[in-house]
């Protein structure tokens, strides 16, 4: 795409040629992910509390409860991990501005033998090399030695929000299931509604990824369905036990 706005000339306008492509495929798999542990994990919470008590409060404050901790640590874990991609990216981005201010010359030769690596001839890589380098030298290096993005570094807290935003929008719907409907159904329709959700995420997930959605969404329902029938077995036999 040209400053203009208009598409350059032998690309295609429908293929995504632009930067950051790999970075928001991750944040939609990330976003994928984290709603799918939010309903796997509140929805084994308040069926656990279910096979022990029918009673509305119990359950209410057990799947807040998850609903809020589950979130928290999301967004906590997923700040921490970025914050340190986001330091060492920028780290890395210091250090070769720092080179190509002090050595250019042997910033070039550098540049040229990558492209020679790749199998560009000796003239063919220092022309490449130095047309690059006139019209942005530190994105040239960026991309071929690092695979980095200057203006494509991810925000931690950007992240940490999206990652809170996903399992708790995940974390809603085993709630409503458990609450809304009497209590003689409340158990059955949270399994159906936790299953079709977990069908949808891991289908979505799978497309995301390019993988097989066959074998990506049977792993995912599995999982949940044994994650709910082990929590429900736990809290009808304390609930029976007389424990709670």
């Amino acid at each position: 795409m040209s400053t203009d706005g208009t598409t350059e000339p032998g690309l295609h306008a429908s293929e995504p040629h632009r930067g950051g492509i790999a970075q928001r495929l991750n944040w939609l798999r990330a976003g994928v992910l984290g709603a799918n542990d939010g309903i796997v994990s509140v929805a084994a919470i308040v069926v656990g509390v279910a096979g022990a008590t029918s009673a509305t409060g119990p359950i209410l404050t057990a799947g807040v409860a998850g609903l809020v901790g589950g979130a928290v640590s999301m967004a906590l874990g997923e700040y921490v991990s970025v914050s340190s991609q986001s330091d060492s990216e920028k780290a890395l981005i210091a250090k070769e501005r720092a080179e190509l201010r002090d050595m250019p010359a042997e910033e070039l030769d550098e540049l040229t033998a990558l492209y020679r690596a790749k199998g560009l001839s000796e003239t063919t890589a220092r022309q490449v090399a130095v047309e690059l380098t006139e019209h942005d030298a530190l994105a040239a290096h960026l991309s071929i030695e690092l695979n980095i993005d200057q203006d494509d570094v991810v925000s931690p807290w950007h992240a940490a929000a999206a990652s809170a935003a996903a399992f708790t929008i995940g974390a809603i719907l085993p709630m409503l299931a458990i609450l809304l409907p009497p209590a003689d159904w409340r158990i059955p329709v949270t399994f159906v509604a936790v299953l079709v959700a977990l069908t949808i995420t891991g289908t979505l997930s799978a497309t995301i990824g390019g993988s097989s959605r066959r074998r990506a969404t049977l792993r995912v329902v599995i999982g949940g369905a044994l994650a709910l029938v082990g929590t429900y077995g736990i809290g009808v036999l304390l609930g029976a036990s007389g424990v709670v």
